[in-house]
């Protein structure tokens, strides 16, 4: 029961948040992030597969939702529908050349698949080369919910997050779930069982895939722009940092995890001039400058200070003050 009041009270922040003094279009990156992250952990924190090209089917599912809008005229359902069938699609591909390794090898590959996206979204005229795609117009979701309202446009993105935030949850509490989770802990056992890891993985990593593709198609749409940057190797390696931040193995814990890191990135300049104007110190100004330095001193942190995450650790607290401590043995 706590656990729900958790998961209600965090549903509550967001909705509310809006009102409370939060840009709308940052909350919609901030729920995009967070579905990301999701789609991510899904397939690190419950299979154990550290992929490093997820930010391929980020990217590639805003690029054809984003020229789908601007070319086809298709509607925003239509858009990120196509968004997510193209992540599956590639996830399908991308996992079936991929998981027939396993650990450092594994990660590799989907790295280099990766990079070759990369390359052929500079290379290819649709996405915009180094310009990417701008002025992605928002549209009418079904006809009549305007998205040009910011507001709106919040809205819309948590109501998709919290369906895709109650798949997931679904899924890892299915028995897919659990037999994912018994492949991660040791998969020898799991084909003795009678098990296949691979069908297993290659479903689990498509899943992620689509959820990642549909990611990027809302961020394209709620943002009005796709670049180069969204389909990057590094953008991977934010969704991996939300995860551990938040906490590796909690449901909630990359939601929590791109709360605080896409706030960070984007409000990191406005607290570097506050603490300039209190302390004196000119360098704190330049802190805007030096995002990627400041997310690497809280990775640091993270590790050192809360192995478990924000999210993991509040959980470990939680049990420990449920549960008393045992009662001392009587001495013979």
């Amino acid at each position: 029961m706590t656990r729900l009041m958790c998961y209600g009270f965090l549903l509550l922040a967001l909705v509310a948040a809006p009102w409370m003094g939060l840009y709308p279009v940052l909350g919609t990156k901030i729920l995009c992030y967070a579905l990301f992250a999701c789609a991510f952990h899904l397939l690190l924190g419950y299979t154990g597969l550290a992929s490093l090209g997820h930010a391929a089917f980020l990217g590639v599912g805003g690029y054809v939702a984003g020229y789908g809008i601007k070319a086809w005229a298709l509607s925003p359902e239509l858009a990120l529908l196509a968004g997510l069938s193209v992540g599956a699609l590639m996830g399908l591909v991308m996992g079936y050349v991929s998981i027939r390794r396993s650990g450092i090898y594994f990660t590799m590959i989907t790295l280099a698949l990766a990079q070759l996206v990369y390359f052929l979204c500079v290379q290819i005229p649709q996405t915009g080369g180094e310009d990417g795609l701008q002025g992605i117009d928002r549209g009418l979701l079904f006809g009549f919910i305007d998205l040009h309202n910011d507001r709106v446009m919040y809205y819309t993105t948590l109501t998709i997050g919290v369906a895709a935030f109650l798949f997931i949850a679904r899924v890892v509490r299915s028995p897919f779930g659990q037999a994912l989770t018994a492949i991660k802990d040791n998969e020898p056992r799991a084909v003795s069982l009678g098990y296949h890891p691979d069908r297993y993985k290659l479903l689990v990593f498509t899943l992620s895939a689509a959820l990642t593709g549909l990611a990027g198609a809302l961020k394209a749409i709620g943002l009005g722009f796709v670049t180069l940057s969204d389909v990057h190797w590094m953008t991977s390696g934010h969704a991996l940092l939300m995860t551990l931040v938040g906490g590796l193995g909690t449901l909630s814990g990359p939601v929590v995890g791109a709360v605080v890191l896409v706030t960070l990135e984007n409000k990191i300049g406005e607290l570097g001039a506050l603490l300039a104007g209190v302390t004196g110190i000119g360098w704190f100004a330049t802190l805007g400058e030096s995002v990627m330095m400041i997310m690497g001193i809280v990775f640091v942190i993270c590790v050192l200070a809360f192995r478990r995450g924000i999210m993991g650790e509040l959980d470990a607290l939680r049990r420990r003050v449920r549960t008393p401590n045992p009662a001392p043995e009587p001495q013979s």
